[in-house]
């Protein structure tokens, strides 16, 4: 059996998604990144369209793939030229991609209304296309563009489509559900169609022909990845896709559940299974460098994916992992998390602590001390399933165990506002560490950006270099009742990371710049406890 090949187009199609763009430098480092995880193909981008990405393939030339072919993508010829003098096509060879990726027209809507051509000349120019750049020395992969509406509106034309790019001597042909309105039991229908009567019918010369086909779907009814594996079950060999779904509209097949599906649940290796430890790392490297918030839903890879909240599943996954889990998440680089919040039970807490390296008694008291505390403070609106930091520290405070790496002595934030001018903000606070205090001011974007920056300052003194690490992911503010207007309360919450961790802190007053303060304190005094513990261990 052939293996099942992945073509990568986050950095062509997946930039075509809303808020997404990355520079040409960006998109080397995932190139890079792509490469190590495995890919076997990564579309670059449309040569010639614009400066950017011509400047991604002149790097790329430096660049040495060690598993990836990298590819470019453009479109068939235009009505009425010559391939020699398609400006396309010949950017697609002056970029030096050894494997190039056209798409050309398969729907008869599409070619009579839309681009005013006959649908013989659009035979001919994906033929005389795919023909020009094999004589080039490339490898060509041909992707027939809405096929599966063409192939329901004129179903003859559409597979004569293929035919002509066949015959140019095309060595994958990827059908195309662009819209993203086919639904997978019609996908495997359709592709099992176009492979029978494909290989049934006999070329010129007299031989059979052979179709290694390809599936790239578009994800707008929600079924893409779907729509990718009833490809493979129905002949397909190649799936395009993106990581972390990214793409136009409502995105494309998203290949970090693809990948693992392929691998883990119908036995296809389509990565090694050492590569496949790192895609939850490959899919938070492109989430950081794209700026956008990881899903934390998202299958496979996501924050969520291996959470537990409710105490009975905690109390089962304890025992037997599977009772809960569809399989183990270190496979794909990801690890099992329990959320711990008013709905928690005695398993939760010892798993909990346990993970953060903290020791409770053996009768149980300290847990039940726990619960009952975390059940009073979430009625004040404490959320601490999405703050580990906080927690930790929470739970060496109630134990008595809790030694702080500062205490705050005073501060004080001013707001300047000038006309025309955005907001700024400096503020100036006092720490100690033992007897030892601190007076520093800095400045910030806002309040909470003034305090961050002061608290840096004071601590860099004390623990020099410590927090240089330590970056802000995500910032959430949320009002818990409204119904006291400017005096309501909020609930502040501070996603922060290092390079190896992620952690959340959280707090609570009718004062944000008081919760901010909250959160960002135990955001620090969770990171410099890690760093002391780490020290101890070694």
């Amino acid at each position: 059996m052939e293996p099942v090949y992945l073509l990568d187009t986050t950095l062509r199609d997946g930039m075509q998604g809303e808020n997404i763009n990355f520079t040409p430098e960006e998109k080397i480092r995932i190139a890079k990144k792509l490469d190590d995880l495995g890919v076997h193909y990564i579309e670059g981008g449309w040569p010639g369209s614009n400066l950017s990405v011509m400047t991604f393939f002149e790097l790329a030339k430096d660049v040495t793939f060690q598993n990836a072919k990298l590819t470019a993508f453009s479109s068939t010829r235009r009505p009425g030229r010559t391939v020699e003098e398609d400006k396309h096509l010949n950017a697609l060879i002056e970029c030096q991609a050894p494997v190039v990726t056209i798409f050309g027209k398969t729907w008869d809507l599409h070619i009579e209304k839309i681009m005013n051509n006959t649908l013989k000349e659009n035979l001919s120019m994906i033929r005389d296309s795919v023909s020009y750049l094999k004589n080039n020395g490339r490898e060509v992969i041909y992707d027939a563009e809405h096929f599966f509406d063409g192939y329901k509106g004129n179903r003859e034309y559409a597979i004569k489509t293929l035919f002509s790019a066949l015959d140019g001597g095309a060595d994958f042909v990827t059908l195309c559900d662009t819209n993203g309105g086919t639904l997978p039991h019609e996908i495997k229908a359709i592709i099992e169609d176009v492979k029978k009567t494909v290989e049934n019918t006999k070329m010129e010369s007299g031989d059979t022909y052979t179709i290694r086909m390809g599936i790239h779907a578009h994800n707008d009814c929600g079924v893409a990845v779907a729509n990718s594996i009833s490809s493979v079950q129905a002949g397909a060999v190649m799936i395009h896709g993106t990581i972390n779904g990214y793409g136009e509209r409502c995105g494309n097949a998203d290949l970090t559940s693809i990948i693992p599906i392929l691998c883990l649940k119908m036995s296809i290796p389509c990565l090694s299974m050492e590569n496949l430890k790192k895609l939850k790392n490959v899919s938070r490297f492109v989430s950081e460098t794209a700026n956008m918030t990881p899903l934390k839903s998202r299958p496979f890879v996501g924050k969520s994916a291996f959470a537990h909240k409710g105490g009975i599943h905690v109390s089962a996954v304890k025992k037997i992992p599977m009772t809960y889990e569809h399989m183990d998440p270190e496979l794909v680089g990801n690890n099992r998390r329990v959320l711990v919040s008013e709905q928690a039970g005695k398993s939760n807490i010892e798993f909990k602590a346990k993970e953060l390296g903290i020791d409770l008694d053996l009768d149980g008291t300290d847990t039940q001390k726990i619960i009952s505390e975390i059940k009073r403070l979430e009625q004040e609106g404490y959320q601490y399933e999405v703050a580990d930091g906080s927690f930790k520290i929470l739970v060496e405070k109630l134990m008595g165990r809790f030694k702080p790496h500062f205490e705050l002595r005073s501060f004080m934030v001013t707001v300047i506002k000038e006309k025309d001018r955005p907001c700024t903000a400096q503020a100036s606070l006092k720490i100690a560490v033992g007897d030892d205090e601190r007076i520093t001011v800095a400045e910030g974007d806002g309040p909470v950006s003034a305090l961050d920056n002061a608290l840096r300052k004071a601590l860099n003194k004390f623990y020099p270099g410590a927090l240089d690490s330590t970056h802000l992911v995500d910032f959430k503010v949320r009002v818990i009742d409204g119904r006291d207007g400017t005096k309501a309360k909020v609930r502040l919450i501070i996603e922060s990371r290092d390079e190896k961790h992620i952690w959340g802190t959280i707090g609570i007053s009718d004062d944000i710049i008081e919760a901010s303060w909250e959160a960002l304190t135990d955001c620090f005094q969770y990171k410099l406890d890690n760093i002391e513990k780490e020290k101890t261990l070694k």
